[in-house]
């Protein structure tokens, strides 16, 4: 009898408890229900078209003179995939994408994670640098590209700032001249009294600075060094085909106008990048920087052999989100349009956009999708072989 009621209760436990697992099953899927049916219409589903449409002909309209059914899709294999390549928009789209990518993930990483351990340390004010930097990532990017654009105009900023800089060249490079001599001058004196004096010692540069900005100042004002005059500098940013460098082959060059992109978008992700480090690097034991000073590192040395290494997970992060979002990059290029040549700036993405929405011409629907499935398996490939060189996991 004791046998048969313990075989009954654990019985019913069993019963009870596969009840409240599958209710606390049933509630997951409720909750997770809007994410999945939008991620099935218009991830899943649309993927799938797009898949079959790269394979077709479909142009929406169905406006073929020389198909003579009802039916727009008509089947064509790989002939979309073999004519992108047949496309020299195409290729200059792809030129254009790799260049863009390459560049702007490797500088917006080096100065995320620049930016980031310098607002790791203890310093006044150090809660307003940090929500100042981050200000343009939060900024409207239509707006950030309006900006851009009227700097980037012939009489803008940028030219203007260039033409500042060189008039008061003469006046800068005396500046930096005397706070060399200077710090090198007081490290010299300081070793031969026996004092540990690094050549980057904070409070013999604040000495040299001063002692430069005076001797500049008094040079400037006593007539020895004056800024110069020349002739407003007059370079053409946006309306112009012209690639840099010259002297690269064309599949290295990239054009003036895709460069001016590249900074406007440089700027706008660096503070987005610059908060996932910093988070890293709160993580970082302050015991290892310590040792190290006392073992005699240089803040660069701690940098490269302390940070990076103890942030590498974070920059595998970085790296990919960079990557996928700068091979895709469009609302950018579409922003200046006409201001612009569209060769000089044309990606893979606004490429898609401009084959399927190509205003008054009839929409090639399936050699866009073929353009977009190519972008999607370039971008994993790129993905997968930085996976290769940068480990995703701490060690």
């Amino acid at each position: 009898m004791f046998q048969y009621t313990q075989f009954a209760f654990s019985h019913r436990r069993k019963v009870v408890t596969v009840r409240i697992r599958r209710q606390e099953i049933t509630a997951a899927y409720l909750f997770l229900a809007p994410f999945l049916i939008t991620l099935l219409i218009f991830f899943v589903y649309a993927t799938v078209r797009a898949v079959i449409f790269s394979f077709s002909n479909y142009n929406l309209f169905n406006l073929d003179p020389n198909y003579s059914g009802e039916d727009p899709f008509r089947w064509v294999g790989l002939l979309n995939y073999l004519n992108l390549f047949k496309e020299e928009l195409f290729l200059i789209a792809l030129r254009n994408s790799i260049i863009f990518a390459f560049i702007v993930t490797s500088v917006q990483t080096f100065g995320a994670l620049v930016m980031a351990a310098a607002l790791n340390t203890k310093i006044r004010g150090l809660d307003f640098f940090r929500a100042a930097y981050y200000m343009p990532s939060i900024t409207s990017s239509v707006v950030i590209t309006l900006i851009f654009m009227w700097m980037y105009q012939r009489r803008g900023v940028f030219n203007y700032l260039s033409t500042q800089l060189l008039s008061y060249l003469p006046l800068i490079a005396v500046f930096f001249a005397i706070l060399l001599i200077a710090q090198l001058l007081q490290v010299f004196i300081e070793r031969r009294r026996g004092l540990p004096a690094g050549w980057f010692d904070p409070a013999l540069f604040v000495v040299s600075f001063l002692l430069a900005l005076a001797g500049t100042w008094l040079l400037n004002i006593s007539g020895v060094i004056v800024p110069r005059e020349i002739v407003p500098v007059d370079f053409i940013w946006l309306q112009t085909r012209q690639e840099v460098p010259a002297a690269f082959p064309t599949f290295l060059r990239a054009a003036v106008p895709l460069i001016a992109i590249m900074i406007q978008n440089i700027f706008t992700t660096i503070p987005t990048f610059m908060l996932m480090f910093l988070a890293a690097l709160q993580d970082v034991p302050k015991s290892q920087y310590e040792a190290a000073s006392l073992d005699g590192a240089s803040p660069v040395q701690q940098f490269f052999y302390i940070t990076i290494p103890a942030v590498q997970p974070v920059t595998f992060l970085v790296i990919t989100l960079g990557l996928i979002g700068t091979l895709q990059m469009f609302d950018q290029v579409a922003i200046f349009g006409s201001a612009v040549p569209l060769r000089s700036v044309i990606t893979l993405a606004f490429f898609v956009y401009n084959r399927m929405f190509p205003g008054a011409q009839t929409p090639e629907v399936g050699f866009a999708a073929a353009a977009a499935i190519f972008l999607a398996a370039l971008t994993l490939l790129v993905v997968l072989i930085q996976r290769r060189f940068i480990r995703s996991e701490a060690q």
